[in-house]
């Protein structure tokens, strides 16, 4: 299939649906996903968007300002993955943990609220990575329409700029606690300097990056395009200073650059 028979696929589930809530972080596939179902089903579609501390609060503003943009039924949730049991102590199937929290109390809001379905912006490429939050959504009946569609990120990114979407080539984002290697203990403290250090690196221009926390040591990604900017002593000099300030001892940098999941790349070995 062609982007234009994707996109007319995509619409003709959400048709069927008839009513949705839209589990909703503002980045590229849940805003594609909403303005694609806010076309087609206009008022029987509310997004949710969850409030956590490992969620930044730059992600947050961006969700609430595109809703408002394009008038679509929205509402935030709080949603604390450190207050769920076995999430702190971050263990492989940590994402489950999390998504099954979240899932469960989007769920709840459909059925009060009278919504036929819940879905995610789970798009066609999630599919080849090791993700548990899918099992959580297979297991609640959450229905991924940008999978059924057969829809992969390069086509998402592709219809999202010719429908004029701010997020087009936004940068992907995972939620802060994938920065924590497996095994280590996810904390406020960790969370914080981790967000600290990527903001301090988004500020310095840097697009698309991870700062991964490995105890005393700060290991930055950016893409791989980017790292050419850290030839400069200056850069160096700046970001080792700042995240030091933020609390780490060492700053490193991966010459591989970044690439997704990467911090899978133990399991698999």
């Amino acid at each position: 299939m062609n982007l234009d028979q994707k996109l007319e696929k995509l619409k003709n589930i959400l048709k069927d649906m008839e009513s949705v809530v839209i589990g909703f972080s503002g980045g590229v596939d849940s805003t594609f996903l909403l303005k694609v179902a806010k076309d087609t089903l206009g008022d029987k579609v509310l997004a949710v968007t969850a409030s956590s501390s490992t969620f930044p609060e730059r992600e947050m503003r961006e969700a609430i300002k595109f809703a408002k943009e394009i008038n679509a039924n929205h509402m935030v949730i709080e949603s604390e993955e450190l207050e769920i049991e076995g999430f702190a102590k971050n263990p492989e199937n940590r994402c489950y943990y999390c998504k099954n929290e979240l899932f469960s109390k989007l769920t709840a809001i459909a059925r009060e609220r009278g919504y036929n379905f819940v879905l995610d912006g789970s798009n066609g490429d999630d599919t080849g990575d090791y993700r548990p939050g899918m099992k959580a959504a297979r297991e609640l009946g959450v229905r991924s329409p940008l999978i059924e569609a057969g829809l992969s990120k390069t086509d998402i990114r592709a219809l999202s700029r010719e429908m004029g979407l701010p997020t087009w080539n936004k940068p992907s984002f995972a939620c802060l606690s994938s920065r924590v290697p497996y095994g280590q203990e996810i904390t406020r403290e960790k969370l914080n300097m981790i967000d600290a250090a990527e903001q301090f690196l988004i500020d310095l221009g840097f697009r698309q990056l991870r700062v991964r926390h490995h105890g005393e040591i700060a290991r930055i990604e950016v893409a791989p395009q980017e790292r050419e900017k850290f030839f400069s002593a200056e850069i160096m000099d700046k970001v080792a200073d700042r995240l030091k300030e933020i609390g780490f001892n060492y700053v490193t940098l991966d010459l591989k650059g970044y690439r997704t999941g990467s911090m899978n790349e133990v399991l698999n070995r």
